[in-house]
């Protein structure tokens, strides 16, 4: 059974403060005092965001922290309630089929969750237990997913003892040991080493040319371009690009950005700049009057440099810095929010 993924028109509101993930536990700020009566802070989580993701797609969420990422794959994962909305894993309804639908999902957090009491060995038979796989069945999945995460030598220690990257992987291979359906990966190479993020993603592509849907949210750029059919760009709780990557960093008003930092503001330099041949647009920076920064999108990146400088220099205003990025992803966030993905 091949499952894709959708959602229509979901809402999120939460009335109380979102946990703190600081000091390796949750914190919800301070204690209201009894009988304060204070109303409950609205959240918006998500804004009426609908999807479809088709089945056997490779799929990225984007977005920045607090843009809506994780509240969307809580849902479908039956982990988090909707206020309003729906949700499908394949044609099961999530909230109403919830038994059904974690047979067809695994889950990788953005944080491994292993017990720390059993080795890795004994982690992917146990989670294949859970799932009524029989015994030798069991053996077979658990050894093969050891070769193939490089996890063979240390398959009988206890994961207490094992590496950021050797964890990220263990918490893959359990989520696959059952062969579900649909993957979902929260940040699944954050903090891993080159090398180990490159094994990550040929292990992704492999499972998912078997046919499985596989959603994944992420901040790497790099990683959405190379692994992700499609890929959407959210914020606020709101789909604001969906496409291909190749589709999207298309769409980028002449493809490149300038970031330009001047001695000193000037808004007929920046009317200047506008006029100039290929500069399709130009943005100052938010709080102009403390950050004498802007952004100019292009058709080409260091040919203009020189073009901008002479104008510069003719305004009398120092360009005091230029950093040139190619069209991406990253570039099409800022054309729509005006910050980094990374904020």
């Amino acid at each position: 059974m091949l499952a894709g993924i959708r959602t229509r028109d979901l809402h999120k509101i939460y009335t109380s403060p979102p946990p703190l993930a600081s000091g390796g536990g949750f914190g919800f700020g301070p204690a209201r005092v009894k009988g304060n009566k204070q109303p409950k802070p609205k959240i918006v989580a998500l804004d009426g965001l609908s999807l479809e993701i088709l089945p056997g797609e490779i799929f990225g969420l984007l977005g920045p922290n607090g843009a809506g990422k994780s509240t969307t794959a809580g849902i479908l994962t039956t982990r988090v309630r909707p206020t309003a909305g729906q949700a499908w894993i394949g044609d099961l309804d999530v909230w109403k089929e919830q038994v059904a639908v974690k047979r067809l999902i695994g889950v990788v957090a953005q944080r491994p969750n292993l017990d720390f009491a059993l080795t890795a060995r004994e982690i992917l038979l146990f989670h294949g237990a859970y799932f009524g796989i029989d015994s030798h069945q069991r053996a077979q999945r658990a050894d093969a997913l050891l070769d193939r995460f490089k996890l063979r030598d240390r398959a009988d220690q206890m994961v207490r003892g094992f590496s950021g990257g050797m964890m990220q992987r263990l918490s893959i291979a359990r989520a696959m040991m059952h062969d579900p359906q649909v993957l979902f990966l929260d940040e699944p190479s954050a903090g891993l080493d080159p090398q180990t993020r490159l094994l990550l993603w040929e292990i992704i592509r492999e499972y998912n040319q078997s046919g499985k849907t596989i959603l994944l949210t992420t901040h790497n750029m790099e990683e959405a371009d190379a692994l992700c059919q499609r890929v959407a760009i959210i914020d606020h709780g709101r789909n604001i690009a969906l496409g291909t990557p190749a589709e999207l960093k298309a769409s980028v008003p002449g493809g490149y950005l300038l970031r330009l930092r001047f001695g000193r503001h000037s808004p007929e330099l920046l009317q200047r700049l506008q006029t100039l041949p290929g500069v399709t647009e130009v943005r100052a920076n938010a709080d102009a009057q403390t950050d004498n920064s802007a952004d100019v999108y292009a058709d080409r990146g260091g040919p203009l440099i020189s073009e901008i400088a002479n104008l510069a220099s003719s305004a009398n205003v120092e360009l005091c810095d230029v950093h040139i990025s190619e069209p991406s992803l990253e570039n099409l966030f800022l054309h729509h929010t005006g910050r980094s993905l990374r904020e």
